[in-house]
């Protein structure tokens, strides 16, 4: 089966999951299109029954798949320009030091959280887990997914510094979360890359990696950003235009591979140059509604493909009574873990200013995970630990869309969220 097959095959699998969702479910198209993965999932199990060795097949099919160069050096690079181009520049402006505070600082105290707790549960469970292990499980699930929620906070009318903290922070924390994944998986080494793993074996080359990959990905993203800022203001022409960002995208995600910088954050930046000043003042309204329809798509597709490809990933493993268990655990300790990585910048930030009521648990029961912990997990190479940390993204990735996501509402109305509540 070839790449293409294999494409076919998922895209497919995709569109009729959305299609079963639109006419049967109706319900947001990410809780929705995870329903129908999960359904097929169980499908996937049952036949088995009638089909034997059906599961087996479905184990080949995964392997057949390179997701660590699919995703990490493929993928991503769509799914955070997707994001970043709908994240409003003067909000994040704004509220700069709150999104600065709990996408670096946040993400920092929720890989250590979850490293130390699930290292503890996995031990009581007698998993013999190391460490670090655990803490690429906390850089797997640290990063969060707005756009479930950020649709609802526009239904409600919330303020624009909440729906900014939201959106900023997420998008800052997918960048650096990658970075200490990948920070952590070489210091494990699960890493491919040689240099990469000799570079972060010691502190000061531990530093030095975050300081380039962070540092060298937003110079790369505002200079190769500008440029395809100027190509969009010197055109009005919408098919060119459309390319000229795609282009962009993966243009800049190849070069920073290339001389070794964060594709992520570099993706992310321009996606914020091309995404506010380049929506402003480089397109034309015709232009705006082609992007934005079509990187809306993108960002869908992808979606719907990961959330199938964990579930099948998760059922062809070989003895899931050993893992269910320690899934199911992952997720009050994710929990626990979100809220102290909001607890403590917030605490910090008070000293500056006031926040609206409730900030802390709309922003531990808003922290989505979605896509991105998905790409990162099934990115990793084959080791003893796999299933478990499978299992648990898996757990914390469906309780999060189908519990927090379904009635984050709830909490929103709660808090008075809405035109209730001060602007």
């Amino acid at each position: 089966m070839n790449p293409f097959d294999i494409a076919a095959i998922l895209i497919t699998v995709a569109a009729v999951a959305g299609y079963v969702n639109h006419r049967l479910l109706k319900m947001p198209a990410t809780s929705g299109t995870l329903v129908v993965a999960l359904v097929s999932s169980l499908v996937v199990v049952g036949s088995e029954a009638v089909i034997p060795g059906f599961r087996d097949s479905v184990a080949g099919f995964l392997g057949l798949i390179d997701f660590n160069e699919t995703l990490m050096h493929g993928l991503l690079c769509f799914l955070l320009f997707a994001g970043s181009l709908h994240v409003d520049l003067a909000g994040l402006i704004k509220n700069k030091w709150t999104i600065g505070l709990l996408s670096t600082v946040g993400v920092l105290l929720s890989t250590a959280v979850i490293g130390g707790l699930t290292w503890g549960m996995f031990g009581l469970l007698g998993a013999e887990v190391p460490f670090i292990v655990c803490l690429i499980l906390g850089s797997i699930v640290s990063p969060t997914d707005p756009i479930a929620v950020m649709g609802l906070l526009k239904e409600l009318k919330a303020p624009a510094n909440l729906e900014a903290q939201i959106a900023g922070e997420s998008l800052f924390n997918d960048g650096i979360s990658v970075v200490v994944f990948f920070a952590l998986i070489s210091v494990a080494g699960l890493s491919s890359e040689a240099a990469l793993v000799e570079e972060t074996a010691h502190a000061a080359g531990l530093a030095m990696f975050f300081v380039r990959e962070v540092g060298g990905g937003v110079v790369l993203g505002l200079g190769l950003g500008f440029v395809g800022y100027r190509a969009l203001l010197s055109l009005d022409d919408h098919s060119l235009e459309l390319l000229i960002t795609l282009a962009l995208a993966m243009f800049l995600y190849a070069v920073s591979f290339w001389i070794g910088v964060s594709g992520p954050i570099a993706v992310v930046v321009a996606g914020l140059l091309i995404g506010n000043p380049g929506r402003t003042f480089a397109m034309s309204a015709r232009t705006r509604e082609h992007v934005e329809a079509f990187w809306n798509m993108i960002d869908e597709i992808l979606n719907a493909v990961l959330f199938l490809l964990i579930g099948l990933e998760f059922l062809a493993i070989p003895d899931l009574s050993a893992v269910i268990v320690a899934g199911l655990l992952s997720v009050p300790i994710a929990l626990a873990a979100r809220m102290v990585s909001v607890a403590l910048p917030v605490a910090a930030m008070s000293v500056r200013g006031r926040f609206m009521r409730g900030i802390i648990p709309i922003l531990t029961w808003s922290g989505l995970r979605g896509g991105i912990s998905v790409a990162l997990v099934l990115s990793l190479p084959r080791f003893p630990a796999k299933d478990l940390l499978l299992a648990c993204t898996y757990a914390i990735v469906v309780f999060s869309i189908l519990v927090q996501g379904l009635t984050v509402r709830r909490v929103l109305v709660h808090y008075r969220v809405g035109e209730a509540s001060p602007h």
